[in-house]
């Protein structure tokens, strides 16, 4: 019997599993970590946007206020001539009760402004050609006063009032309002 044989040729396979079995373990590792750092890089990608859109919603919420609060009328429901002005506002998005973003907002600018026409015929034409309308007669109203159709600019700054990511955005949005012919020299005029 010949023992040496078998022996010659386990010898030369000894190491081999080994190594296989080592490179192996380095790629199931490094797809791993490469998984590990993909799931990190979305994880702050989706954070940055949720920043971002909370920002935006913090500033239309400000633009909103500024919206309502423009060309307020006085008491007396007279029309107001104060200039609109520069507002800070502190959102708390989750409300926890600690700010989270800080909304500046510029004073609103009159973009443009046309005069309101009315045809004086007290009717008008819906879609399909329908007419319909009232009769002035004994009104006296036979035209309305001068009225301004306004757009207005109002322009946001947002900063992250936690500082966790210090980020800043802007966001701008165009508003109308109807002037009458003293707001309209007041402040469209120029």
């Amino acid at each position: 019997m010949n023992t040496r044989a078998p022996l010659a040729r386990g010898a030369g396979q000894r190491g081999a599993a080994l190594l296989i079995g080592m490179i192996m373990l380095l790629l199931i590792t490094l797809v791993v970590t490469a998984a590990f750092n993909l799931s990190n890089a979305n994880l702050k990608a989706v954070g940055n946007l949720q920043t971002r859109n909370e920002a935006v919603a913090a500033a239309n919420r400000a633009i909103e206020e500024a919206a309502t609060s423009l060309l307020v009328p006085g008491s007396d429901g007279s029309p107001t001539l104060a200039p609109p002005q520069q507002t800070v506002s502190m959102v708390d998005i989750d409300n926890d009760g600690v700010t989270d973003y800080v909304v500046n907002v510029a004073p609103p600018v009159c973009v443009r402004a046309t005069k309101a026409l009315d045809t004086g015929s007290g009717g008008s034409t819906g879609p399909g050609g329908v007419t319909g309308g009232a009769s002035s007669s004994g009104s006296g109203l036979s035209t309305l006063p001068d009225q301004y159709n306004s757009v207005w600019d109002i322009s946001t700054t947002v900063t992250d009032a936690r500082n966790t990511s210090g980020a800043t955005t802007s966001v701008r949005q165009g508003v109308r309002a109807l002037l009458n012919k003293a707001q309209f020299e007041a402040f469209c005029a120029s």
